[in-house]
């Protein structure tokens, strides 16, 4: 029979060589986790990040502390999270812009989308919202077509920065509608929204959350909703493709990822916990008071194949739009 301090040593050996999976899998997270935000504080991204960071920190029984790494487009926070340990103690809010257009935008991007991260879940949808700040008479989005081709060359648009959703969308109306308005990025959404209620710049095509509030006190004016379907946030508001543009769509997704190759069970968990957020009355409150969607992803391998198909869109949009950001 096996004496005591040869079965202690046996267990000690066994631990030692244990997959790091399995390790993971039993004490995963014994310690706070860090979620890079690649925007700045206040906008779209942040405000989505830091709900999930609460909820998601409630259910793991660590705190989740939001990490905000503003510039380039988002990809400043995400070329973080790609080059960080991938034991699930780094993660990212991924979106439409740091993950889809940077592909196609950023001929020397640090990082490929699909191979240096990995995708967990989706947690939300939020539409595009085009505004103006109040000086400018545009009501409709036929007024606001022609009030800036009446100003050609004079009138400016901010966005969250070079490359971001924000960016594109503006783009895609302006060559849908040939209007000649110059850009002007900003280090994510809050500061691109003071820009415009500052008087700074004349308009922003954001997403929903930064702009919502601002929109229903009356200081911006909603002209379009650039998805398909009008938002229930901003029922009265019509689409673009209602006013003159049929298919213009312009929506951006957010999910959690974190650095490729993270250990299966902590991936499995994550996903667990952020499904069942997603899934609550609270979460989708608090969501549809900033005008976005709560949307899980099924599996993580269904958001690494949507991310995929969203790359090849995006860098094919980019593309065709000759957007060019190095």
């Amino acid at each position: 029979m096996p004496t005591k301090r040869q079965v202690l040593v046996s267990l000690a050996a066994a631990t030692l060589l244990a997959p790091l999976s399995a390790i993971a899998q039993t004490d995963y997270p014994n310690r706070p986790i860090r979620l890079v935000v690649g925007f700045a504080p206040g906008g779209s991204t942040d405000i989505v990040a830091r709900i999930v960071a609460k909820q998601l920190g409630d259910r793991l029984g660590q705190s989740i502390i939001v990490d905000n790494r503003a510039g380039a487009g988002g990809t400043i926070g995400a070329d973080a999270v790609a080059k960080a340990p991938p034991d699930g103690y780094t993660l990212t809010l991924a979106t439409t812009s740091t993950h889809a257009i940077s592909a196609g935008a950023y001929s020397k991007l640090p990082f490929v989308p699909t191979r240096d991260f990995t995708p967990i879940s989706l947690v939300a949808i939020t539409p595009y919202l085009l505004v103006v700040n109040p000086q400018v008479p545009a009501r409709t989005l036929p007024e606001f077509v022609s009030h800036f081709k009446a100003n050609e060359g004079k009138l400016n648009y901010a966005s969250a920065g070079n490359g971001t959703a924000t960016h594109l969308a503006m783009e895609m109306l302006k060559d849908a509608a040939k209007l000649d308005i110059k850009h002007i990025p900003y280090k994510g959404n809050a500061p691109a929204d003071l820009a415009l209620l500052s008087g700074e710049v004349q308009t922003v095509f954001g997403s929903m959350p930064a702009l919502l509030q601002n929109a229903k006190a009356g200081k911006v004016r909603p002209i379009a909703v650039g998805t398909l379907t009008r938002s229930p946030a901003l029922p009265d508001v019509p689409t673009v493709a209602e006013q003159g543009y049929p298919g213009f769509n312009a929506a951006l997704w957010l999910g959690i990822m974190g650095p490729a190759n993270m250990p299966k069970p902590v991936v499995d968990r994550l996903h667990k916990e952020l499904v069942a957020i997603v899934a609550t009355d609270e979460f989708k409150k608090a969501m549809d008071a900033n005008g976005a969607e709560a949307l899980g992803s099924p599996t993580p391998e269904d958001f690494a194949r949507m991310l995929r198909v969203e790359v090849e869109r995006y860098t094919q949009l980019v593309q065709g739009l000759g957007i060019k950001l190095d």
